[in-house]
């Protein structure tokens, strides 16, 4: 006899449909699965027999050759185990085939025969037609997010048999824990920063247009706190872009049992991280990476001259276009990557660089330090601040700066605008709409005129000036032609690191 389950498997972070082809004839006993399985679908052969006989379920003493189709596409993961279990005990004639029409399965088996979860279940779900989907128990959370299937829960193989052939009712899925981003901001307070007043405007001007961020000071000085209170700023998620965030986080296998999200994320890897594991990908499952968990929210490099250098190249290309790309001979995905970069750095090895006479490092010393972070990255920072300790009264007794919700409510007015222009936010602007958004004052042109004639001033870099004059021009209310002094004011927010690159 032959079963067809209807099931799914994980590329990157989309979900792939997958038609799971059982036949059980006469012969000697076998079990081969075919159809481009990875070792985990490979290795589900003596998954699914131990669970089957330790449910009370009887193993079929015939030939069983499972069919993993389409067979062109590489299926990778334990995903499959059960829609594997399901087939066979159809197959075997043990399970009626109605009970099992028009549903989706989707689980990891045990040994013992319980269900387990499975990475990816937002996008497994996304890929099944069927009306309902049958998850393990902790999943049910992840695979509701979508709203368009009947979610059945099971917590055991034996537990789910029951159910398809009606012998007890349907097991009642938990209900989804509180979403942990619900309620307050789980983002600390701008009114903690004391001082650095410079610093305060770049953060709300890096938030309101989307522009990336390089801090560079002496240690101490409020680069990280600067930092971490930057999410707080941007504007809650959209219903497609927290789907968007919970497939990421799905596929990486963080789970979003609590709901959709709706804080944008906050990822600060490590400054040992590898490549691979900032970019994603890796050579047997494709995973996302920090900067792809970071999508339509922010990503940290904390310490950034300490990063590897091919690792901060890797960088240039998901910051101009906004995805990654990653290509292996089995397979080729595409990550979202649309993520506000921050960079905090000290000025030199010793970190006293900014501070007159503290600093030990000799000028060769502090060239190379300055060189970690190549030109052409470096030219993708619309902002670069040099933050200096604060002062002693600012610290011990000085006033509290505006809070978090004050400056936010900025941040949306100014987002809002570019909404109206058909954008996210300036920081997304295609340079063919410049012209028509940005428009330059006959001074603001003739400034920048000059910057470029001097070499002070790249192609990339006058593009990514106008993006945050326009910014500066929403926050003030000025709708019209740029004017000098917010060309001004982005350059001296651009050209804070003078010496380290060429703009």
């Amino acid at each position: 006899m032959i079963a067809s389950i209807p099931s799914a498997t994980l590329l990157g972070v989309r979900g792939r449909s997958v038609s799971v082809e059982v036949h059980v004839d006469g012969g000697l006993p076998a079990f081969n699965v075919v159809g481009l399985p990875d070792a985990a679908c490979r290795e589900s052969r003596d998954r699914v027999r131990a669970a089957v006989l330790s449910s009370g379920l009887t193993w079929t003493l015939h030939r069983v050759t499972v069919n993993l189709a389409p067979t062109g596409v590489r299926k990778g993961g334990a995903a499959l185990d059960l829609p594997i279990a399901i087939g066979v005990l159809v197959a075997s004639e043990q399970l009626p085939a109605s009970a099992v029409e028009g549903c989706g399965f989707i689980g990891e088996l045990g040994l013992d025969g319980s269900l387990r979860p499975v990475p990816g279940v937002v996008s497994l779900v996304d890929a099944l037609s069927t009306r309902a989907v049958v998850v393990p128990a902790p999943s049910a959370g992840e695979a509701a997010l979508l709203g368009r299937h009947v979610v059945r829960v099971a917590r055991t193989l034996r537990e789910l048999v029951g159910s398809l052939k009606r012998l007890a009712p349907w097991p009642e899925p938990r209900p989804p824990a509180t979403s942990p981003d619900a309620g307050s901001s789980p983002y600390p307070d701008l009114a903690d920063v004391r001082g650095q007043p410079l610093g305060r405007w770049a953060l709300e001007v890096a938030a309101a247009g989307g522009h990336h961020l390089l801090l560079v000071g002496p240690p101490g000085s409020g680069k990280t706190m600067l930092a971490q209170r930057l999410p707080g700023l941007l504007p809650p998620l959209s219903p497609e872009q927290a789907l968007d965030v919970a497939r990421i986080h799905s596929a990486a296998g963080r789970g979003t049992a609590g709901g959709l999200p709706t804080r944008a994320p906050f990822r600060a890897p490590h400054h040992g991280a590898s490549s691979v594991s900032l970019v994603g990908g890796g050579s047997g499952t494709l995973r996302p990476g920090e900067i792809s968990l970071a999508h339509q929210g922010v990503l940290l490099l904390d310490e950034m001259a300490e990063f590897p250098a091919a690792v901060l190249d890797a960088l240039r290309q998901p910051l101009e276009e906004g995805v990654v790309r990653v290509a292996r001979a089995r397979a080729s995905v595409t990550f979202p990557a649309r993520f506000l970069l921050v960079g905090a750095m000290n000025p030199c090895p010793c970190g006293e660089g900014s501070v007159p006479g503290r600093c030990r490092c000799s000028p060769a010393a502090r060239d190379r330090y300055a060189r970690r972070l190549s030109g052409p990255l470096l030219d993708r920072f619309d902002l670069r601040v040099a933050v200096e300790r604060p002062g002693v009264r600012s610290l011990l007794g000085g006033e509290p700066g505006e809070p978090t919700p004050a400056v936010a409510r900025r941040v949306a007015q100014a987002r809002a605008v570019a909404a109206q222009r058909g954008t996210a936010c300036n920081g997304e602007l295609p340079a063919r709409r410049l012209d028509e958004v940005a428009p330059l004052s006959v001074g603001a042109s003739r400034l920048l005129e000059r910057r470029l004639r001097a070499g002070a001033l790249s192609a990339r870099g006058l593009d990514r000036v106008r993006r945050v004059a326009r910014t500066l021009a929403d926050l003030d209310g000025s709708f019209g032609k740029l004017e000098e002094e917010h060309v001004c004011s982005a350059l001296e927010l651009r050209s804070g690191l003078s010496g380290m690159a060429a703009s």
